[in-house]
């Protein structure tokens, strides 16, 4: 790998971490337990971490408030307008991970 300037790679880490997200955004239907079953992660997932980088930087960031940055919204409102039922094959990709 080529040197790169810490600052640098931090601003490029920060930059593909928002097309992440964007992309994400971008694309609803995608469901969580897709992204979990494909991935082992999920924006919930990316909720978590984001907040647990702010607890590191000793930022007074909650859960929720860390949803609404990933998701682009409160997560109740992204729920009720993109989540959708499970289906029985994304419950059974999901069993059959946590059976590994």
């Amino acid at each position: 790998m080529t040197n790169i300037d810490p600052q640098i790679k931090t601003e490029l880490e920060a930059a593909a971490f928002r097309t992440l997200i964007q992309h994400l955004r971008d694309n609803p239907q995608v469901q969580n337990i897709d992204l979990m079953n494909l991935a082992d992660f999920c924006r919930n997932c990316l909720s978590k971490w984001y907040k647990s980088a702010a607890d590191e930087q000793g930022l007074d960031l909650d859960y929720d408030s860390a949803r609404e940055i990933i998701y682009g919204m409160p997560y109740q409102e992204w729920k009720n307008k993109h989540q959708t039922e499970m289906t029985s094959e994304q419950k059974s990709a999901m069993e059959s991970k946590k059976n590994k």
